[in-house]
This record gives C-alpha cells, sequence and structure tokens, in this order.
C-alpha cells in the first residue's frame, strides 16, 4: 500500500513548504535529496543546480516532485520532514536515526561524527526509503 488509503485520500508525505525551503539552497541538491531523488539531488550538487539554471527551473517542479513523492513513500507515525530536519542539521550527532529508533547505528553516528561523513551521505540517499520501511512495518 502506497500513501493512498482504502479510503482513496492521497496522505501528504513531504511538505511543499520544506521543499521550498531547501530549493533556497537548491544548488546543493538538497531539495531533490528530500523528494527522493539522489542522483540528480548529487548532480545538482556537483554542479551547483546545473549552473543555476536547473534550480531555477525547480521552482516550477516542486509541485510535481511533491505529489510524486506522497504518491511513492509510506505515510505513518514517523514525519519525513522532521527526519530531514534532523538528518540536515543534526546527522552528525545521528539524531535523525534515533528518532527512527535506530539507538544503536544514532550512537554510533553520535561518537563517529556520522560514521565519518560517510554515513550522513549515505542517509542523504536513503533515509526517505528508510522512514517509508519504517512507515509501513508501523501500520
Amino acid at each position: 500500500m502506497n500513501s493512498y488509503q482504502q479510503d482513496g485520500k492521497l496522505h501528504d508525505t513531504h511538505s511543499k513548504v520544506i521543499g521550498y525551503l531547501l530549493w533556497i539552497f537548491g544548488f546543493t541538491g538538497a531539495h531533490r535529496f528530500y523528494y527522493g531523488k539522489p542522483v540528480t539531488g548529487t548532480i545538482w550538487f556537483c554542479t551547483l543546480g546545473l549552473l543555476g539554471i536547473g534550480w531555477l527551473i525547480d521552482l516550477f517542479l516542486i509541485p510535481a516532485m511533491d505529489r510524486e513523492a506522497d504518491l511513492r513513500f509510506h505515510a505513518g507515525p514517523l514525519d519525513y520532514s522532521l527526519a530531514w530536519i534532523l538528518l540536515t542539521f543534526l546527522g552528525l550527532f545521528g539524531v535523525h536515526r534515533m528518532y527512527q529508533g535506530k539507538w544503536i547505528t544514532g550512537i554510533i553516528y553520535l561518537c563517529t561524527g556520522g560514521l565519518f561523513l560517510v554515513g550522513i551521505l549515505y542517509d542523504f540517499w536513503t533515509l526517505n526509503t528508510q522512514v517509508s520501511l519504517a512507515n509501513a512495518q508501523r501500520r
């Protein structure tokens, strides 16, 4: 079951407000990672948002990326926006992992600076899937 429940209503897993706030730093690909597009997020990061052109175009693409993320990922007790805020600002300390109930890896991140930053990069690629799987298991 995806973000649609049996009643046919779409459940909002991602926030357009957070998407647009991350878009401000979009030349780093932050909004693309948030909406579950790690490949293009990495490209944006390495090319400064395709030299700013892709970044400007994304201003108009965010509503579509938001709808696609809402369809793709499971709604549930874990909030995607909160998990992303914790990863973005407190990832070095593993707080986003502790929020998901992954206490052991959260403590490892706390003691190793996000597992020497490689773990944070991994989580930027996979956080949406991690939260979606946790939400699906908790139903």
